[in-house]
């Protein structure tokens, strides 16, 4: 039985080849300083909906539908950022977005050429980082990948994935190969 779709977890198991014996090694969600901004956004909107029990007039209803709107855009906004989810399997990368219409973008091990991780200053102190994924399509999908949590400690793992899926193995045998001939 296929599990439903939620609107509040991307149920990453639905999208594994578990006929296959593929499973999950690693799903990484939003490191939390993506959150500040939405839930500022949040903040801000129901403090305006507060403010608006002060008014004594009409006004009170404009402020009080431009309070709730800037308090749901914020909502969403959070919402979506705890939806989005990189994955990494056994055979596969892939990353699951969106709330009401979901985008899966997948990369194979075998595809992936480079992986660049960029921790930037305020990065280094909250311990997120930045990945790069470069393969031979260049899936835009699954380009960049952006506010990873233990970005160091992620890396290995993608590594430690790749090289026991025996692709850098087949690749220096292949490359020896070209060499000798």
């Amino acid at each position: 039985m296929e599990a439903r779709p939620s609107l509040f977890d991307p149920r990453v198991d639905r999208y594994l080849l578990s006929d296959e014996g593929e499973f999950v090694v690693d799903e990484i969600l939003k490191h939390p300083i993506c959150m500040v901004v939405p839930a500022a956004v949040t903040l801000l909107g129901t403090a305006i909906v507060c403010l608006s029990t002060l008014a004594t007039t009409w006004v009170w209803i404009p402020v009080t539908v431009a309070g709730l709107v800037v308090a749901m855009i914020g909502l969403e906004k959070f919402h979506e950022l705890s939806m989005d989810r990189f994955v990494v399997t056994n055979m596969r990368v892939f990353r699951v977005t969106g709330v009401l219409n979901r985008r899966v973008a997948t990369m194979p091990l075998t595809r992936i050429l480079d992986i660049s991780m960029f921790q930037p200053a305020m990065g280094m102190i909250l311990n997120y980082g930045h990945f790069t994924f470069e393969s031979a399509a260049a899936d835009k999908g699954l380009h960049e990948i952006t506010y990873v949590p233990r970005p160091k400690t992620r890396d290995l793992t993608i590594q430690r994935v790749i090289q026991r899926a025996g692709i850098r193995a087949m690749a220096m045998a292949k490359q020896v190969a070209d060499d000798g001939t």
